[in-house]
């Protein structure tokens, strides 16, 4: 038996699997090294995953995760899990790897990450081959929800928005430049409470200057990232996360723009993941 996590900064999906498939599932908050430390991390899976997993142990835990993308942060991760699964076989790796696994399977391609934060990578059928850095949401996250959200609030207190959408962002968030300001400089997840007004978005996308942001936030992402990657228009272009599932329209119009080809798009790398996580079972050699 295996447990398998998807983690996002907004929230993780963790998925116990036998031969069969999924005997359990459970969904807990987002774990970011970046923002959390080990302990900070095992109250989470104190409080919210470990009473909703019946006592199963797992033999080995691989886990995929935002931010894990140094030693030092991979390792807050690993004492967490360790404490929580004493025993277990901890593997983590970064979750831009759990979407190449989950899109490409075995084949060469792009795989893109639009949620909450962005990034891509081109994936040879095994491996990363090559990766255009995700600066994070103060220098980068091109694509990205929270990338979506800064571009609005941005226009929102430059008094930029008209008038009617102006008021109708107001009073659905009660925003305030004060709480505003307070929620993106001193929270522990600012790029979550900035991806948070793409619902926003989302619903009034037929506006025009919502239509034009939006266009713009993937416009950008191809221009400085998919882009750069060798033979980006000979490839597919796959991309995992609640933004691309979204706005997948304008993303497959941007896509035309550059000469792309758009492959998978899918809200969440788990189902990709377990498919090719099943063969580990035999290795491991529980049922």
């Amino acid at each position: 038996m295996i447990l398998i996590a998807d983690s996002g900064a907004t929230k993780t999906d963790w998925r116990m699997m036998n031969a069969d498939g999924v005997s359990t599932q459970v969904n807990t908050a987002g774990i970011s090294p970046q923002y959390l430390d080990a302990a900070q991390i095992y109250t989470i899976l104190a409080d919210e995953l470990l009473p909703n997993l019946e006592e199963k142990h797992p033999k080995a835990i691989y886990y995929y995760g935002t931010g894990c993308s140094s030693p030092d942060r991979n390792l807050r991760v690993e004492q967490a899990l360790a404490k929580a699964f004493p025993g277990s076989l901890i593997h983590v790796d970064h979750d831009l790897l759990a979407a190449a696994r989950a899109l490409c399977g075995h084949q060469r391609g792009i795989a893109c990450i639009l949620g909450t934060g962005s990034n891509s990578c081109l994936y040879d059928g095994k491996n990363i081959e090559d990766n255009v850095p995700s600066l994070g949401f103060l220098m980068g996250d091109e694509g990205s929800g929270a990338y979506l959200g800064k571009m609005l609030i941005k226009a929102y207190l430059y008094r930029e928005l008209p008038e009617e959408l102006a008021l109708s962002l107001k009073n659905r968030y009660n925003l305030t430049k004060d709480s505003i300001l307070d929620s993106v400089y001193y929270s522990d997840m600012p790029s979550t409470y900035l991806a948070t007004f793409a619902r926003f978005m989302h619903d009034k996308r037929k506006d025009p200057v919502i239509r034009a942001m939006i266009y713009q936030n993937f416009d950008e992402f191809f221009e400085r990232h998919i882009c750069k990657y060798k033979d980006f228009d000979k490839v597919p272009v796959n991309f995992v996360g609640s933004i691309a599932f979204h706005f997948s329209d304008t993303l497959k119009q941007v896509a035309k723009k550059y000469g792309a080809t758009i492959g998978t798009i899918i809200t969440s790398p788990s189902d990709g993941l377990m498919a090719y996580h099943k063969e580990l079972l035999a290795q491991i050699g529980e049922q």
